[in-house]
């Protein structure tokens, strides 16, 4: 007779990468003003956090890597550099579930798919304020942005995919000052953001990026 034991759900760790800007736009700014002069800041970042998750929970443990694609094909048609592709291969040489997607929608349904109480971590890599994570910053339009993960949609957002004790956390500029605080609400649990801006140089040195100002739940 088939046993009735329910066999444990394995853990997964969820990273969401957003878009970079066009350089053609980014050059008509002051250069204060300026973002991702380097096409991979975020990609790098996230490979940064694979990594630091391997380390921390072994290397068979299940990474699904959610990106924003449109961003990257655009700018890879500006460069004349195939990023879809790169980003593919660091998600095969890392063993992870690369997921594309093409919209908010597209992101929430992402998410809402994974199996109940699967998530055990949830980062976001990518342009943000106050109130949304931005996937397109400054692709489609200058310094602005077409698809939003904004505050007001978290809850869409399936709670019971998060594991009990989920830590989550957006690397984005300004999410501590208001979005953290309705994902708490809407999701069910705290996310950790930025108050004040952030920045990526420190990907340079293989590090995560750093806050100027502090990190608040």
């Amino acid at each position: 007779m088939t046993s009735c034991t329910a066999v444990s759900q394995q853990k997964e760790h969820v990273i969401v990468t957003g878009g970079p800007t066009l350089r053609k736009w980014e050059n008509l700014r002051v250069k204060d003003d300026q973002h991702d002069r380097f096409w991979g800041n975020f990609v790098r970042a996230s490979t940064i956090r694979i990594d630091e998750l391997r380390t921390a929970y072994g290397n068979d443990v299940k990474v699904v890597w959610i990106v924003y694609k449109p961003s990257y094909v655009t700018r890879g048609q500006e460069d004349s550099q195939p990023y879809t592709t790169w980003i593919a291969n660091l998600a095969k040489k890392r063993n992870t579930s690369l997921i594309w997607v093409n919209s908010s929608g597209d992101l929430i349904r992402a998410i809402n798919s994974r199996p109940r109480g699967a998530v055990e971590t949830f980062d976001y890599f990518g342009h943000s304020n106050r109130y949304a994570f931005l996937l397109d910053y400054g692709n489609e339009i200058m310094a602005a942005s077409t698809q939003v993960l904004h505050e007001n949609d978290l809850s869409r957002i399936k709670s019971s995919v998060f594991s009990k004790n989920a830590y989550c956390k957006s690397w984005g500029c300004h999410t501590g000052e208001s979005m953290s605080a309705v994902w708490k609400k809407s999701v069910g649990m705290p996310m950790e953001g930025a108050k004040g801006p952030t920045s990526y140089l420190s990907i340079t040195d293989n590090k995560l990026p750093t806050v100027s100002g502090s990190w608040v739940r």
